[in-house]
């Protein structure tokens, strides 16, 4: 029998899960400034998986770096789950938030 595709659906389900509270934490500690980070950490592992000889791990590596992508659009998107009152404002950043949205 042949896992591969058992372990990568599993790993992809805890990438996923883990990438979610990292999003919602990243925005409340650090802002949307975090963003920078998340594409780094991003392209660094897409890059990466490039040259991993081992298809599982190279997929693996693949997914993480597409995961923290897709995070900085769910950054953004906290930004306003936030500005909604769906997810709790850290109060350091509540006067700087406001202050992007008084701009022109």
């Amino acid at each position: 029998m042949y896992f591969s595709g058992l372990i990568i659906g599993v790993a992809v389900f805890l990438i996923i899960g883990i990438m979610h509270p990292v999003v919602i934490k990243g925005y409340y500690y650090l802002g949307i400034k975090v963003w920078w980070a998340f594409l780094i950490i991003g392209i660094i592992c897409v890059v990466a998986s490039l040259f991993i000889p081992h298809q599982i791990t190279s997929i693996i590596i693949a997914v993480v770096g597409m995961s923290f992508l897709w995070g900085i659009h769910e950054l953004f998107e906290q930004r306003e789950r936030v500005r909604k009152g769906w997810h709790p404002a850290n109060p350091k950043f509540v006067d700087a938030e406001a202050k992007i949205d008084d701009k022109p």
